[in-house]
């Protein structure tokens, strides 16, 4: 994996990106940065995704309180309700490297702080 030369050489960071790799695989041609959306530019998504998730909180005791999936993943298996292009499931907000950054060192999820 690549990782561009601004990334923060931090023990917070340096953990995540070794979680992204054991959970999701990091691809080895593009180049990794906080702008990196796990979802729309690394396919993360379904139950790797609520998998990535449930390892953030355990490892960092990351809250997740305010967190909804559905803005940001497809869900996992056969949902019905994606034929339709149901009210919010379209279109998915991009996941980044740097929100996960920033959410793990407040230790909370707050979506209007990480999606300004």
């Amino acid at each position: 994996m690549k990782l561009a030369t601004d990334l923060p050489d931090t023990p917070i960071l340096r953990e995540l990106m070794q979680l992204l790799h054991e959970e999701i695989g990091l691809p080895e041609h593009k180049t990794i940065s906080l702008k990196t959306a796990i979802n729309a530019d690394l396919g993360c998504n379904g139950t790797d995704a609520q998998h990535l998730m449930e390892a953030l909180e355990e490892r960092f005791g990351l809250e997740l309180a305010d967190y909804d999936a559905y803005r940001y993943f497809q869900p996992a298996g056969n949902d019905p309700h994606l034929k339709r292009k149901a009210k919010g499931r379209e279109g998915k907000v991009p996941l980044t490297i740097g929100m996960l950054y920033a959410a793990i060192r407040s230790g909370h999820w707050d979506t209007q702080s990480l999606e300004a």
